[in-house]
């Protein structure tokens, strides 16, 4: 296993992604703390997915069940902002948007 910095893979993110597709795993560390692992989809179990997302809904239940992911039980992740957004509305420009109030009311 490849052991790299998070600087070291953003710099070098396509020469690392070609040593994954070889079939090496990276390990991304922080101040020498391991902070994520990229491995080559083949070694992740249920990697694959069918035509009907069995196979994904199954890893997510085994990640979730180890406590890894917490999935959104109803709502919106939207509804967190506090007020409504225009349908019409994307949502980039909505986050655009809230920083240059945030920095004008000098949250930010």
């Amino acid at each position: 296993m490849i052991r790299a910095t998070i600087s070291e893979v953003k710099d070098g993110m396509s020469a690392y992604l070609r040593r994954v597709k070889a079939g090496e795993s990276v390990l991304i560390t922080e101040r020498k703390t391991p902070v994520a692992c990229l491995v080559p989809v083949a070694q992740v179990a249920g990697g694959g997915e069918n035509a009907d997302g069995n196979d994904e809904e199954a890893r997510l239940l085994r990640l979730e069940q180890a406590g890894v992911v917490v999935r959104r039980r109803s709502g919106s992740p939207l509804d967190a902002l506090g007020k409504p957004l225009p349908a019409s509305a994307a949502l980039m420009s909505a986050l655009l948007d809230e920083r240059v109030e945030e920095r004008r009311e000098g949250d930010r």
